[in-house]
């Protein structure tokens, strides 16, 4: 059979290596054994099984379970990861396009969705709460002091946690927003699992009015499973209508199937395995803040495992030598995902991997936070001819699309953004060799 992925997925898979990435369910979640056998579970939209846009059946049910498990005040359901939710949310909110007062710690998916929607950002940039080698985190004073300054803003836009697992003060900052009569949204992709925690410390639980949660990043579900999770009523009756406006008409229902599953998993015994992951992760964590390596500091998700250090690919194939996939290794930062999935020995194995990585040299810095000059709005660079030119042509062009490694994901530059020379050997030192940029 001449099929490449399939022979890759064999080859990686038979290296034996303990998953520390993404997709949470590892391959081997006790309770995903039900799709051992998939193809009688991969079925449409039919009266059996519902109709997820048309809010009917099976599906529509599963929502309402999800609701009543998170607290929400509505659920949906994606197989459009958190990418759906972030289109879906920015559309309830600004469904005439506008400002949007944002955090710059953003996914590539936000960044895209603007564009489209027509919506104009104005940054909220990051303290340095979180130490020198991560974003930090937003102050509710200048959340205050950007919405006085722009009253037609019609919303705000935040990631928590991010990619690094730093939190945002969600409470402070959706009292903040409220003030100005502003909903808090919230891109929570890594937070699906906090709800669980000893408090539940979720964005929705602490002010959000939307937040999007990628269930398949923490939790026992297949990648592209996704919740949007709606914490203002008025929101429900265009929910569905702004997610149809982005997805696909023919959604995986293995992939809705496994978040169902995760829910009904949550409910009997997922909170009692997440809680007992916890400790396993701090003593990770702990080992690596002796040797010298650099933690983010402050409020953090208890359940991510980022650090700073020289050389991050070299140490990320140490890592791989010793048995562990990590989710990323790349210039000076590392980071791993564990889950429930995740056993005993693969802590075991990971605890000996950490203590056979070479101590740090020196401090890592985060990126600069100083902002590019906007401009055209991001729809309106959207929508100009573009061209593609080497890095070397592209100092004082106007970006076209959203130049956005991942992480720390702060765009270097936004659609509409004039390259300059410092976003350009940012992205040189992310191996980054062309850019399309505004005719």
């Amino acid at each position: 059979m001449d099929a490449p992925l399939w022979t890759a997925l064999q080859q990686h898979n038979a290296a034996g290596r303990v998953s520390m990435h993404m997709p949470a369910h590892k391959g081997a979640a006790d309770c995903l054994a039900v799709l051992s056998s998939v193809l009688p579970f991969d079925l449409t939209e039919l009266p059996d099984t519902g109709s997820l846009y048309d809010g009917e059946g099976a599906t529509a049910l599963a929502e309402d379970a999800a609701a009543r498990l998170f607290g929400t005040v509505a659920a949906r359901l994606s197989a459009g990861g958190s990418t759906l939710c972030i289109q879906a949310m920015l559309r309830l909110a600004l469904p005439a396009g506008g400002k949007l007062l944002c955090g710059r710690v953003l996914h590539r998916s936000a960044a895209n969705a603007m564009a489209l929607l027509d919506i104009k950002p104005v940054w909220l940039l990051p303290d340095g709460s979180a130490g020198d080698a991560f974003p930090g985190r937003i102050r509710a004073e200048e959340l205050r002091r950007l919405a006085t300054l722009h009253p037609d803003a019609k919303a705000v836009y935040l990631t928590s946690p991010d990619y690094f697992g730093v939190m945002q003060d969600i409470p402070a900052l959706a009292e903040a927003a409220a003030e100005f009569g502003l909903p808090l949204l919230a891109d929570s992709a890594h937070g699906a699992h906090l709800h669980f925690m000893e408090e539940d410390c979720s964005a929705a639980a602490q002010g959000a009015a939307l937040a999007a949660e990628s269930a398949h990043k923490t939790l026992p579900v297949l990648t592209g499973g996704a919740w949007l999770q709606i914490g203002r009523a008025e929101y429900v009756p265009f929910a569905r209508e702004a997610m149809a406006l982005f997805g696909s008409t023919s959604p995986s229902y293995l992939t809705l199937l496994s978040l169902d599953l995760c829910r009904a998993w949550l409910e009997d015994a997922g909170k009692d395995a997440l809680l007992a992951l916890v400790p396993q992760v701090q003593k990770i964590r702990d080992i690596l803040t002796e040797r010298g390596f650099a933690l983010p500091q402050g409020t953090c998700d208890p359940l991510r495992i980022a650090f700073a250090a020289e050389n991050a690919a070299a140490l990320g194939e140490i890592l791989r030598e010793n048995g562990i996939e990590p989710e990323y290794a790349v210039q000076d930062k590392i980071i791993l995902i564990p889950s429930c999935a995740n056993s005993s020995a693969d802590f075991a194995r990971l605890e000996t991997a950490v203590r056979r990585l070479p101590s740090p040299k020196y401090a890592v810095c985060a990126a600069s936070q100083t902002l590019p000059q906007a401009a055209l709005t991001p729809r309106r660079a959207l929508d100009r001819p573009r061209e593609r030119l080497p890095l070397a042509a592209c100092e004082g062009r106007i970006a076209a699309l959203p130049v956005c490694p991942c992480p720390p994901a702060i765009p270097l530059a936004m659609p509409g953004e004039v390259l300059d020379s410092a976003a350009l050997r940012n992205a040189e030192n992310y191996g980054i060799r062309c850019l399309e940029v505004v005719k």
